[in-house]
């Protein structure tokens, strides 16, 4: 989105948390996929190699949460403080101008 746009909608840096989260959501779907995937693994070497890609995906998720963290916009421990935030995001969306 457009910088300018962002800041008169109010959106500036939420596009950015936006894109994060969405990207947290796929990395936990591709935790979960390969960890189903290795158990249905027919043979050593394709349960090893999955079991590889596991671990990337797991090191990827902790990377993505300790930013998202970081910047203020995941508090995974801490629900009453996720659900403030999530609720204040719903508000900036619910009164975003229309066009």
């Amino acid at each position: 989105m457009n910088p300018i746009i962002e800041t008169l909608t109010g959106m500036d840096g939420l596009s950015d948390q936006v894109v994060a989260m969405d990207l947290l959501i796929s990395a936990k779907s591709g935790v979960r996929n390969y960890a189903m995937a290795v158990t249905e693994s027919g043979t050593p070497e394709i349960k090893e190699m999955l079991t590889r890609h596991l671990v990337e995906a797991l090191d990827m998720h902790e990377q993505i949460s300790a930013y998202m963290v970081e910047k203020g916009w995941y508090h995974a421990w801490d629900t009453n403080e996720q659900i403030s935030l999530d609720l204040k995001n719903i508000n900036t969306a619910l009164n975003l101008p229309t066009l």
